[in-house]
């Protein structure tokens, strides 16, 4: 049996816990530190990335912060909506891979 543990798999259970929680309060600051960890990660990204990297890589890296924008002052109800579709879109690429 495979233990190993995927990114995917913590993803899809962090979505889940977001959509799980009753607390809107509680619901927000998950969708609120899901915001934080990601411009994190790209942040950490980019920093890693080579000269040409950077400037292959620019548009996309733009893409995400802004999408990470938009993000911002969601309610409890549309962070719950966004998870929905997120972890749909894990078990979809699940299903493909």
């Amino acid at each position: 049996m495979n233990k190993e543990i995927k990114s995917d798999d913590i993803i899809f259970n962090f979505f889940k816990q977001m959509c799980d929680e009753k607390n809107d309060v509680k619901c927000v600051e998950l969708g609120n530190s899901w915001i934080e960890a990601m411009q994190n990660n790209l942040t950490n990204m980019e920093k890693k990335l080579k000269e040409a990297d950077k400037i292959k890589y620019k548009e996309d890296i733009k893409k995400n912060r802004e999408h990470l924008k938009r993000l911002k002052d969601k309610t409890s109800a549309e962070w719950r909506e966004y998870a929905t579709q997120c972890m749909t879109e894990i078990i979809e690429n699940k299903k493909n891979s």
